[in-house]
């Protein structure tokens, strides 16, 4: 039988730097590495003043993980250690595997307006110090659901009924969606039952779960339970929310900012090799 994800938590972003001193809000962190396995972190970004923004993220590590950054307004400029430079473009998503060992960074283009999303996904132990990977994924490229009514779900990574993502050959299986719902429109969502899932709403708000039970507003997050579908109204003035799913890796997490491990040990050895100039692979 079928069964339908409900809302087990909903807990509102909080606002925090990061980088050189960007401003954002940061919807989860450490306290969900186990609820959300394996996802690790997600950031929304967003702001009408340039100083918010424009010291960006300047050079920094990263190993053990892939970063998702999805831009929505604005433009992000990116080069890294192993020779990629680009611009991320508004609709545009990065998907990054740092593998075992990458320097990058993200300095945001003076606009009118940057919005976007980071989200973490945290690589396996056998996964961890593969070779660094980027993949620029350009607007057109990402399939778009009409829905109706000026409704639609953008599909970023995995599918959504024949639609599939552009983003192949994940390391982790992971599904990524852009949903945009018009007032009172309704949109279901077949998931792996095994995978952890959460929406975050950044515009109006929406019910989830059985029977339309919970609602999850603007910067929020919302923890699915177990189960197959996901299932979303919006409310009167509709409704705007990324949602993820992804398989659970049930591994010990040691986690040092940029860089996050299995062992402390581990860690403890990507920082030695930070400090003594051997952390980034030349061959």
């Amino acid at each position: 039988m079928t069964s339908f994800r409900s809302v087990t938590t909903v807990r509102t972003s909080r606002p925090t730097t990061d980088g050189a001193g960007v401003s954002l809000r940061r919807a989860f962190s450490r306290s969900m590495v186990e609820t959300l396995d394996p996802f690790l972190l997600l950031d929304n970004f967003g702001s009408e003043v340039p100083e918010d923004y424009l010291a960006g993220f300047p050079m920094h590590p990263h190993r053990g993980i892939e970063t998702v950054t999805y831009v929505l307004e604005g433009e992000v400029d990116h080069e890294d250690s192993i020779g990629n430079r680009g611009t991320i473009r508004a609709g545009e998503v990065q998907w990054m595997t740092a593998g075992r060992g990458i320097l990058h960074q993200e300095m945001p283009r003076r606009s009118e307006r940057l919005f976007g999303f980071q989200l973490w996904v945290n690589l396996p132990r056998t996964a961890k110090m593969m070779p660094p990977r980027y993949r620029d994924i350009r607007k057109e490229e990402i399939p778009e659901v009409k829905l109706g009514r000026g409704s639609s779900v953008k599909v970023i990574a995995g599918r959504y009924g024949k639609a599939e993502g552009p983003v192949k050959d994940l390391v982790v299986p992971v599904s990524f969606y852009d949903v945009r719902l018009g007032p009172g429109d309704r949109i279901d969502v077949l998931t792996d039952k095994g995978h952890s899932s959460f929406v975050f709403v950044y515009m109006g708000q929406a019910a989830f779960g059985p029977n339309e039970g919970t609602i999850v507003g603007t910067q929020q997050l919302g923890v699915l339970g177990k189960g197959e579908i996901v299932t979303a109204r919006a409310g009167p003035g509709g409704t705007m929310f990324i949602m993820a799913t992804g398989r659970p890796l049930r591994e010990p997490v040691a986690w040092g900012g940029p860089i996050v491990m299995n062992t402390q040990d581990e860690l403890e050895k990507a920082y030695d090799e930070l400090e003594k100039g051997t952390f980034i692979d030349t061959r």
